[in-house]
């Protein structure tokens, strides 16, 4: 018998906070970039060159989280039989969070014991464990802390499946995630769907991201003899496997610095991947044939890779996790060409796998076919499996468990576009922030809705701007913005929607008859490298500490004197202003102020993947004294070893 169950799960939880009003004009920096392009196979650089993404907007970045953990509740889905028990997080992105084999107790993923966001994502908030699905472009998708749509479903064999939708507006997709576990299986399926509802061809991307433990022992075994390596230096190298630089490349624990391993698909062999520790037993994961790509990821044993394993799970106690992945592409580096009007779905199966540990720890040409031979057996049924599940991907969802967002309502109501009846987005999902945009369908001006979620405020006059964020602006809708009525949201809006679009002389004259309010000045700011829009722009708003760290960081530049200015109206408790403050006592020349700063201790909570700030400010400060006091190990967020 399978049971799907909604269920509260109560963790330490450091909350998202409020989204960053600061619409992300400058679009996201990708660690991914390659620049041997002519020395790789044509498709591969076809795909590397194609499709990368302009920005996040309409969505806005989620930075609002800090690194005070409190015990919350989560509301969470349970699916489970004899064999397995998921729990999923609905308001997290659909993050598997948890996978138990029943029989042997053990846990297949990495769970973290706490959810604590860090700046990783392409809107900065991700948090590390479970089963991550990333859809839209390279990197972890829009929606990863974010609630999704679901409802109960009845399976192809009269069991429940759990039903996770939602709309991806960087590229206006829908995702549909089918939780299946038939009443007698060991295996989790997992039915995949994109909708390109549009009739234009987008760029597609999807890579399903999986957290496990990882111990000395563990090793990830995959059919294959080569492997793309990305050690974040701008190259992809085609390598052999297992060997690689004098270790075994396919034991996590082994790197002392972080890196991607993209494993090279065998024709005609069957995508799978898995993890398995020092007994033989362990995770794999499995799918049909559209979901090729395979892939290792490891933080590295360096200083530097612990930071980061301590930074995302506080407190943690053992060696943290790796991530086995996998993706519709060979590598991340990758967009491909979903044509319009067009849906790819795949099944992917999840489950515990166990091999005799002498030969899963042996010679690779024997190890990763040993593993193979055992799922020959229990994947044999896969493509039915599929089939029976697109006989059901298109009912109409049942009961619904959790709520997403409208965004999907609003723009079907936009383009008048079609999606699958499995995946309804009907008018009843529109919510405050979705009806404030509902007027510009009609030719009139935008809403505005409160800072802190509160009713739409309707047309504020450009003198109540100040107390009112903007929404992310919904650069789609640019012609019908043009066409709506005069207000200076509007004009603030047509401001963004320009600049996306590369109009940046026309971004500039709307944002000028936006009027002295505080959004429309820091944009300028940022577009004309004016700092006395900047400053303008704190002085109405000295609270807004993205705003307030993002014009001093531009005046240190320049005016090191206007940077102090700045700072001394912002709150002198956040660690992001403590950081900046680091910064401008170091262009000021107090060498002695600063080392006393970072004695006391500086925590910023959006410490960007790929940057190591405090470890460089603090080997500037000993410079600047003539001291050499080693970089504290918390201070060491490093990616390239020791």
């Amino acid at each position: 018998m399978t049971i799907l169950s909604a269920q509260t799960l109560t963790l330490p939880v450091a909350a998202l906070g409020a989204e960053n009003p600061l619409p992300p004009l400058r679009g996201h920096r990708d660690l991914h970039r390659v620049e041997n392009l002519d020395s790789l196979p044509e498709d591969l650089a076809e795909n590397i060159r194609y499709g990368g993404l302009r920005g996040v907007l309409p969505c806005l970045d989620q930075d609002g989280y800090g690194r005070t953990l409190t015990e919350q509740p989560l509301p969470t889905l349970v699916l489970e039989n004899d064999h397995l028990k998921a729990t999923v997080l609905p308001s997290l992105g659909g993050r598997l969070y948890s996978l138990v084999h029943k029989p042997s107790g053990q846990e297949l993923l990495y769970r973290n014991p706490v959810i604590q966001p860090a700046n990783l994502a392409l809107r900065n908030a991700w948090f590390a464990g479970g089963v991550e699905w990333n859809l839209g472009s390279t990197g972890h998708w829009t929606g990863t802390c974010s609630p999704m749509h679901a409802a109960r479903v009845e399976g192809p064999d009269g069991t429940p499946v759990l039903r996770l939708r939602e709309w991806e507006r960087s590229r206006n997709l829908v995702v549909q995630l089918d939780f299946w576990l038939p009443a007698d299986s060991d295996l989790l399926y997992v039915g995949a769907r994109i909708q390109n509802p549009s009739p234009d061809v987008v760029p597609a991307y999807w890579w399903s991201n999986i957290a496990v433990e990882q111990s000395p022992e563990t090793r990830v075994l995959v059919p294959a003899e080569e492997a793309w390596r990305f050690g974040y230096g701008k190259k992809l190298d085609l390598i052999g496997v297992p060997e690689y630089d004098g270790i075994d490349l396919t034991y996590p624990m082994r790197h002392r610095r972080a890196v991607d391993f993209f494993f090279e698909p065998l024709p005609g062999q069957r995508p799978w991947i898995a993890a398995l520790d020092a007994e033989g037993n362990g995770l794999v994961q499995a799918s049909t044939e559209r979901l090729r790509g395979r892939k290792l990821f490891v933080w590295g044993e360096g200083r530097g890779g612990r930071r980061w394993q301590e930074w995302l799970s506080p407190g943690l106690e053992g060696p943290g996790y790796c991530e086995i992945q996998a993706g519709l592409a060979r590598t991340q580096l990758e967009h491909l060409k979903l044509p319009g009007a067009t849906s790819w779905s795949w099944l992917e199966a999840y489950g515990r796998v166990s091999v005799d540990p002498v030969v899963a720890h042996g010679e690779w040409g024997v190890a990763w076919p040993a593993v193979d031979g055992v799922l020959d057996r229990r994947l044999e049924d896969l493509a039915e499996r599929e089939a029976s599940w697109l006989a059901v991907a298109d009912a109409a969802p049942g009961e619904q468990v959790a709520v997403g967002s409208g965004w999907g309502a609003l723009e079907l109501k936009r383009t008048g576009w079609a999606v699958s009846e499995g995946t309804p987005f009907g008018e009843e999902t529109l919510g405050e922030r979705e009806r404030a945009w509902a007027p510009v369908l009609e030719g009139q001006a935008p809403g505005v809705v409160g800072q802190a979620g509160g009713v739409p405020a309707g047309l504020a006059s450009a003198a109540d701007a100040g107390r009112v964020a903007p929404d992310g602006t919904l650069v789609a809708w640019k012609d019908l913005l043009e066409q709506a009525e005069d207000s200076w949201l509007t004009w603030y809006h047509r401001g963004v929607a320009r600049w996306f679009a590369d109009d940046e002389a026309g971004a500039v004259a709307a944002w000028q008859e936006s009027g002295d309010n505080p959004w429309a000045l820091r944009n300028l700011a940022l577009a004309t490298g004016d700092l006395a829009q900047y400053e303008r722009a704190t002085e109405l708003l000295p609270d807004l500490v993205p705003l307030v760290v993002e014009a001093a960081t531009a005046a240190l530049r320049e005016d090191p004197a206007r940077a102090g200015r700045i700072l001394d109206r912002a709150p002198s408790d956040d660690q992001r202003i403590r950081l900046v403050r680091v910064r401008y006592l170091l262009e000021i020349g107090d060498a002695e102020a600063a080392e006393a700063l970072l004695d006391e201790g500086v925590e910023p909570s959006g410490v960007r993947e790929g940057d190591n700030p405090l470890a460089e400010y603090w080997r500037r400060t000993q410079e600047l004294l003539g001291t050499d006091r080693p970089v504290p190990a918390r201070y060491e967020f490093g990616m390239a070893g020791d």
